[in-house]
């Protein structure tokens, strides 16, 4: 295995310190221009793509399991946000007034 095809530590110390640096764009960005929900959005997403592909291995894998965990992955959010809606009723034990 030549040098160029290796999978070395390079790559992950790279990828660290770019998502280092979004985080540290982000606090900048919100602290002199004030938050906006799509700035952080954009650059919260290309973190989690960061980490995903990168420190999670998925970049090795093929495709096709890619998109497969899509649909379970906006499954797994819908339910999550049937559940907290309750979970701020069950905060205060009583039904949401009508």
């Amino acid at each position: 295995m030549s040098a160029q095809n290796s999978n070395g530590m390079g790559t992950t110390y790279i990828v660290y310190a770019v998502i280092l640096a979004i985080a540290v764009i982000q606090v900048v960005v919100a602290m002199a221009m004030g938050p906006s929900l799509g700035r952080m959005l954009i650059l919260a997403v290309i973190q989690a793509y960061l980490a995903v592909m990168f420190f999670m291995h998925l970049r090795d894998e093929k495709s096709t399991l890619r998109l497969a965990l899509i649909p379970g992955t906006l499954f797994v959010l819908v339910m999550l946000n049937m559940i907290w809606a309750d979970s701020f009723r069950l905060m205060v034990l009583r039904p949401f007034a009508k």
